[in-house]
This record gives structure tokens, C-alpha cells and sequence, in this order.
């Protein structure tokens, strides 16, 4: 049995700080990655390059000293975003990449696009200067079942858009379904896909069954168990079309436990630990690397990260808190259900 391995330092490419005290107390656990896509949907959202600029020295200014991470910002779609600004902002290195939230498809959505013809100027800038769009795949029509927005989301929008727009280089991000699997598949180098921790892990019977469990819901939510295993086969296969994006979304325990919950789970703390005993169980560590380390910088255009760090695997399950303290508030931590004997240190 494996007990060490040592791969180069991980990324994710799709991570929520937040701002205020909540970035003060969240951005440390995210400090040992090497590089992540910051998510743009503050309240405001961050709409323009001067935006980014700012909210990138925010993130600056909460991170350790020494910390490893290197914020990579986004700008976020609206029906009014203007081109130039978007392409300005990514030739002068203060954006990666433009996130496109339908209309109240997630947390702090509102001002999301509400007609995808309304941003065809921008996506075709985009196209020609290959910038990314990082795209939250999912439809918001109230017709359609919650468990069926994102195959819907890909045949209505997504695989449109990209016909429309050849050359755009488009990241389907927390993918969770085998459709999402299979379209990512279908896809030339100009098609990624992110896939979480947590949907690694869980299925909608995490939330559901014996009692509803609000720190298990997250959008989109988690889906059957044949969805889950088709992620688990993505992610540990080495494609090069798949690659982590945690999407861990801290949001304080009084907003989860309500009627009306908000959706995330916060695993930046715990990630790698989690990552290790699924590419363990999956007979995949010699592919870890790939999902966290490779893949998703091949596909930004960025060289993989030179330093590395070590997984160890010991007898004594690895400490994380229950919850952490951010300003008077607590957010609770991503239980994967199972102890996490795989221990993450610099290498």
C-alpha cells in the first residue's frame, strides 16, 4: 500500500473568499494552493477590471505571509458588460477569466446574464483574444426539475453558445452530472471541466434521506449516486479535460440553518485530504497530480506550479475543526463522512 506521494503543488480553479471578515478568516485555509479562480459574485459583484484590481489586493492583504496562493480574478457577465473593459482587464494581467451565472441560478446571482444574446459582443471578444468563460451550467426555468438544470442547461445554452462562438474557450464549472461528464468528452481543447470535492463524495441522499442536512446542499445540488460515480471515473481517469475546482463556498452556520438555507460547502481546509482517499479508493493516486496540479493550468496556458508538496497516509485520522470562527459568525466544515488518514505537508 502507498503510503507517501509527492506531487507538485495543487490549484483550484474554482474558488469563493468572499470579503470582509469572512475573506479575513477563510483565505489562510486557501493559502497553500498554488494558484486559484477567484469567484467574482460579491454584493456588488465584480463587474469590472478596476473591480478585480481592488478585490485582488483585498485578497492580498488577508493572506499569510509567505502564503503560497496567487489569486487568479474574474470578472462577472452581466447584460451590460462592455468588452473593451474585459479585454483590457486581461491584457493588463487583472483577470484570467469572465464567469457567466445565469439569473439566479446560485448565491449571489441576481445580476446575472438574463438573455445570452444580449452578451454576444463580449463572448466574441473573448473568443478572439481566448480569454475564458467560466461557465455555472445550469437553467433557471422554473419548469424545469432542480435535478435536471444542468443536462438542460448544456443542450439549451451551452451547446449553442459554443457553435455560435467558435473559438471560445468555455470551463464548465462543478460539473455533477454523467451528461456533463459525456458533453465535457464531446468537446475539442477549447472545452474544460471542473468537478468538486464534495460531489466526489456525496450524493442527493447526503442532503435528504433521514433528515434534511444543510451543510450538504450546495447548487448545483448534489445527484443521484450513478451521477456521482461518473465524476469519481472523470476525475481519476487523467483526461486533461478535467481538473479540480473546489468551489468551496464558506457561508456563516445562521445563514445555512434557515427555512430558506443558503447553498455551499466549505472544503478548502480538508480538500486534499479528501482527494487522497477517493483517488486511493478509485486506485487512481498516480493520477492526482494530473486533477490538481496539470490539467487545469495546461488549459489556462500556465505552467504547471515547481514546487510540490507530500500526501502522507498514517495510522491517526488528520485534525480539522468542526467549524471556524469568522468575525462573530462560525462556518462549518465539509464532514466527507469518513476519517482523512491522508496528511498534506510541504514537501
Amino acid at each position: 500500500m502507498t503510503d507517501s506521494i509527492t506531487i507538485r503543488r495543487p490549484d483550484d480553479w474554482h474558488l469563493h473568499l468572499r470579503d470582509g471578515a469572512m475573506l479575513s478568516a477563510v483565505a489562510r485555509h486557501s493559502a497553500g494552493f498554488g494558484r486559484a479562480i477567484v469567484m467574482p459574485n460579491l454584493v456588488p459583484p465584480v463587474v469590472t477590471g478596476a473591480q478585480a484590481a481592488a478585490y485582488r489586493d483585498r485578497i492580498m492583504a488577508a493572506l499569510p505571509q509567505g502564503a503560497a496562493l496567487r489569486p487568479q480574478m474574474t470578472l462577472y457577465l452581466t447584460d451590460t458588460t462592455d468588452p473593451a473593459d474585459v479585454i483590457a482587464a486581461h491584457r493588463d494581467g487583472i483577470i484570467r477569466a469572465v464567469k457567466l451565472y445565469p439569473a439566479g441560478a446560485t448565491t449571489n446571482s441576481a445580476s446575472g446574464v438574463t438573455d445570452m444574446g444580449r452578451v454576444r459582443p463580449v463572448l466574441e471578444a473573448m473568443a478572439e483574444a481566448e480569454i475564458p468563460l467560466c461557465v455555472h451550467g445550469e437553467v433557471t426555468d422554473p419548469q424545469v426539475d432542480i435535478f435536471d438544470r444542468e443536462a438542460v442547461f448544456i443542450d439549451r445554452v451551452l451547446d449553442p453558445v459554443r457553435r455560435a462562438t467558435p473559438g471560445l474557450r468555455v470551463v464548465m464549472e462543478h460539473i455533477t452530472t454523467a451528461d456533463g461528464v459525456a458533453y465535457a468528452r464531446s468537446g475539442g481543447d477549447d472545452l474544460g471541466a471542473t468537478i468538486t470535492t464534495h460531489h466526489l463524495v456525496i450524493n442527493r441522499n447526503a442532503i435528504l434521506a433521514g433528515g434534511i442536512r444543510p451543510h450538504y446542499y450546495c447548487l448545483p445540488v448534489a445527484k443521484r449516486e450513478t451521477h456521482r460515480l461518473a465524476l469519481r471515473e472523470a476525475a481519476t481517469s487523467g483526461e486533461a479535460r478535467f481538473f479540480l475546482g473546489t468551489d468551496s463556498a464558506p457561508h456563516p452556520d445562521r445563514d445555512k440553518l434557515q427555512p430558506c438555507g443558503c447553498a455551499g460547502c466549505f472544503t478548502a481546509p480538508n480538500t486534499m485530504s479528501i482527494l487522497a482517499h477517493v483517488f486511493e479508493e478509485e486506485d487512481a493516486l498516480d493520477r492526482l497530480e494530473a486533477f490538481t496540479s496539470l490539467n487545469g493550468a495546461s488549459f489556462y496556458g500556465m505552467p504547471p506550479n515547481e514546487d510540490r508538496v507530500r500526501l502522507t497516509r498514517r495510522n491517526t485520522p488528520a485534525a480539522y475543526p468542526a467549524q471556524i470562527a469568522a468575525g462573530d459568525e462560525s462556518v462549518t466544515l465539509f464532514d466527507p463522512g469518513f476519517p482523512l488518514f491522508w496528511h498534506l505537508e510541504d514537501a
